[in-house]
Order: C-alpha cells, then sequence, then structure tokens
C-alpha cells in the first residue's frame, strides 16, 4: 500500500530515521539523514527527539546534542512522572489537613454563632458586598433574586456574566427579576441574552419594592427595615443602587468596590444608571421558617413577573400578528372569552384555545393578561 506523507507509520517519521542516523553516527552532529531535508525538517524531526527525551543537550561545540538510550528516556519519564504523582499527593495531603482544620476548629465556632444569631444585622456597603459574594459562592442548588437595579458599565457586567456562568456550569439554578425599564439599556439587554443563553431563568416586572437574595433555601439576605440607603434599595420613583444587589451565585461587587455616593436620580429615571449610596444595612436570614416565608415572597413576584419577548429563544422581537392570531388578540383585550370569540369568528372553542397558545408562547407570556400587556407595550393592539 502506497504510504502517504500524512498516513507514515512510526518507522517511516522523520524523528525515526534522524535517530537512527545518531545512533549510527554518534561522533558527528545531528545532520540530515539524507537528501532532501531541509531546515524546519530538521528541526521539527531533533525537537521530537528531545521531547520523547532521546536527545540530550552537551556542552559540546560539534551539535550541542547527544543520543540517549530508549531505556534510559523511559525511565526518565517514569521518574519524572513518579515525582509529579508524589507532589499530587502532597498536595491532597495538606488539603486534607486544612479541611480538617476548618471543619474541626472552625466550623462548629460558625455554626454556633448561626444558632445563636437566626437574624443577623449587617451595616456597610462594603460588609455587605462581601456578605453577599460569600453567600453567592455557597450556592450549590438555587440561586433567586430580585433585582431592582445593578451595575450598568461593561466591566461589571462582563465579570458578572463570568461568574454566573460558573455558578450555571455548577449545576445553580438561577432565577432574577429584572425591572422591565433594565432592558432599554442595550449593555443590560444584551448581558441578560448571554445569561439566558447559558441558562439563567430571567423575568422582568413593572417595580420591584426591595432587593433580595435568596440562597439554596438555607439564607435569605434583604434590605434592613428603614435601610433606605442599602444596595439596591429603592431611592426615587424606582432608582435604585447597584452595588451589591447581585442576583444569583458569584454575582457581586468585590468587597469595597461599591460606587461613590451620588444624587439621587430624578422621577422616571433608568434603574440601570442609578447612583450608589453611602451606607447600607442588610438583614441576613437564616431562622428555616422565615427563610421559607421569604422565598415565598420572591415566588409571589415570579409569578406576577413576565419573560421579556426580547430574551425570546432566538433573541427575536415577536411579529405582529397576521389574520386570525390578530383578531383574536383584539378581541381578548377586549375581555371576551373563548366561547364569544369562537361565536365571534365562527370558528371552534378548541382552535381558540390553539390560537391564544400560539399567542401567549410567541409574547413570551404566562397568562391570557400577560399576552394583552405584551402585545400593548410592542405596539401590536
Amino acid at each position: 500500500m502506497e504510504r502517504t506523507e500524512h498516513a507514515q507509520t512510526p518507522a517511516d517519521s522523520d524523528a525515526v530515521r534522524l535517530y537512527a542516523r545518531l545512533l549510527t553516527d554518534l561522533a558527528g552532529p545531528p545532520g540530515a539523514p539524507g537528501p532532501g531535508w531541509d531546515g524546519p525538517r530538521l528541526a521539527a524531526a531533533t525537537a521530537e527527539l528531545r521531547a520523547l527525551g532521546l536527545l540530550q543537550p552537551t556542552a559540546a561545540a560539534t551539535g550541542g546534542h547527544a543520543t540517549v538510550s530508549v531505556d534510559t528516556a523511559v525511565r526518565q519519564l517514569l521518574l519524572d512522572a513518579d515525582q509529579q504523582i508524589g507532589a499530587l499527593f502532597d498536595a491532597v495531603r495538606r488539603t486534607r489537613d486544612t479541611v480538617e482544620r476548618l471543619h474541626d476548629g472552625y466550623l462548629p465556632v460558625q455554626e454556633r454563632h448561626r444558632a445563636e444569631h437566626p437574624l443577623e444585622l449587617v451595616r456597610g456597603a462594603d460588609r455587605i458586598a462581601a456578605l453577599l459574594e460569600d453567600a453567592a459562592r455557597g450556592a450549590r442548588t438555587e440561586a433567586l433574586s430580585l433585582r431592582p437595579g445593578q451595575d450598568a458599565s461593561e466591566p461589571a457586567l462582563a465579570g458578572k456574566l463570568a461568574r454566573e456562568r460558573l455558578a450555571l456550569a455548577h449545576g445553580v439554578a438561577m432565577r432574577t427579576v429584572y425591572p422591565a425599564a433594565a432592558l432599554r439599556r442595550p449593555t443590560v439587554l444584551a448581558h441578560l441574552r448571554e445569561l439566558t443563553a447559558a441558562g439563567a431563568q430571567i423575568r422582568v416586572a413593572h417595580t420591584l419594592p426591595l432587593w433580595l437574595i435568596g440562597i439554596d433555601a438555607r439564607v435569605a439576605i434583604l434590605p434592613a427595615p428603614g435601610s433606605v440607603h442599602a444596595p439596591g434599595s429603592v431611592h426615587a420613583a424606582g432608582s435604585v443602587h447597584a452595588a451589591g444587589s447581585v442576583p444569583a451565585a458569584g454575582s457581586v461587587h468585590a468587597p469595597g468596590s461599591a460606587p461613590d455616593p451620588g444624587p439621587a436620580p430624578a422621577a422616571g429615571a433608568d434603574p440601570a444608571e442609578a447612583p450608589g449610596p453611602q451606607a447600607a444595612a442588610a438583614v441576613v436570614v437564616r431562622e428555616p421558617a422565615l427563610v421559607a416565608m421569604i422565598r415565598e415572597l420572591f415566588e409571589y413576584f415570579w409569578a406576577g413577573a413576565w419573560t421579556p419577548p426580547e430574551l425570546l429563544a432566538g433573541s427575536r422581537t415577536p411579529a405582529a400578528p397576521e389574520g386570525r392570531h390578530h383578531e383574536v388578540l383584539r378581541l381578548l383585550a377586549a375581555g371576551l372569552t373563548d366561547a364569544a370569540i369562537s361565536r365571534k369568528l365562527e370558528v371552534s372553542e378548541r382552535t381558540v384555545r390553539r390560537l391564544v397558545a400560539e399567542l401567549i408562547a410567541d409574547l413570551g407570556a404566562e397568562s391570557r393578561f400577560q399576552a394583552g400587556v405584551h402585545a400593548a407595550r410592542l405596539g401590536r393592539l
């Protein structure tokens, strides 16, 4: 069978030919074993022999290399592997010792503190940012949050996206509710599209009265009562502060990275551009019954929110309903029942239900009412 350049057997490779030549001419430099060998070809074969341990450098001026027997090369490879495995075992042993120290000496202190303080007040933007980061990094199953605002700068969004992608890759279920107005910012919309593509579930609502974070049904963090300047809390007409308003695992600013205080924005300002506070206070809740209640509060807002059409598969904006779909949408908005619509259009109720279901899916809504709201906002009515 004719061999090609890309189907050489090991015995026909350039490196094998060069090694054979060097074995028969130990006193000479590693020159080309035959005609037609240019510099790059010789260099590639020489590099392969070095990688296999069959050539070693020398101080001689005759070529700078000496051949090594296959047995010696194999023994050296095994020795190197033994050293690497030994170093790995040492690292594992040190890690295990450290984990035992943490569990035996420090974990009881932490658990005793948490048992004695099911509610904990944390003051200061830096401490809250560190608290949020610690809670978020510890997420194992789910991360829930209401986000009235966020840092919409490109570096902040890029860092948050990387951390949240890592959490999602580890199996954390991430659900977040944003204010619908935040999608007016192109950078925020692009960020949410990437999060959605990574597996996060994103919904929007017209208003969010507070920021809230829940991790694994074991801890919840929310603004302290009367803490007007808590990270993410409402300042004026729905404006919010971004620092610490992290929805999910890893989505936080580093401690100390809260923005400088600024004046409250005017009514109607974009929540994504709200200024940061000078002071903050948050409540950490670990009491299981209270955490469950706060989780129900999140579920209440989640049920009332909707998936924006901008985040549907393919990142497309739904086309305007045409023909019968448009008629059904118009009659739905007028408050007609399926039975009334079927009589009006002279079709079966089953057909009406199918058309309504298609409209709801196309508009990214969760109900007939939301479909009408979405259609009105998109100018489809």
